[in-house]
């Protein structure tokens, strides 16, 4: 269905984030996948990496990005263009949070650099060298 209701969005949420589903090929039959972000104040994302260009604009609060080794602050109006298969993480504001608004291929793998898990990782986290497709992603 070309219309997604705001009622009908997916809705992840980890320790760090809830992540919502606007558009993706199982909602809407997009040809891109489409989420928000709203990650709680002081959340440190895991340290992971996409196999595909993903594209982030941020609409509240503000952000400490690491992109492969390079640190970048970003609030609301800037966008990132955050390459494939290059290292990522990002800190939120300890008052605020952030939400943001991504964009990325459908089908896109997340995964760890070297393989290697980290020791609190959440559930929905890649294990090892295995590589998944987030579920607001699908």
């Amino acid at each position: 269905m070309p219309v997604v209701l705001s009622a009908g969005s997916r809705r992840t949420e980890t320790p760090n984030a809830v992540m919502t589903t606007l558009a993706s090929p199982t909602q809407g039959e997009a040809g891109a996948a489409v989420w928000r972000v709203d990650a709680v104040p002081g959340m440190v994302g895991p340290v992971h990496v996409f196999d595909a260009e993903s594209v982030w604009t941020w609409l509240a609060g503000t952000a400490t990005v690491e992109l492969g080794g390079e640190l970048f602050t970003v609030g609301p109006g800037d966008t990132m263009v955050l390459p494939a298969d290059v290292t990522r993480q990002m800190t939120a504001d300890p008052r605020d949070g952030f939400a943001a608004i991504v964009v990325a291929s459908p089908g896109v793998e997340a995964y760890n650099p070297d393989g290697v898990s980290a020791p609190d990782a959440c559930d929905l986290a890649p294990k090892g060298s295995e590589r998944t497709v987030p579920p607001w992603v699908r």
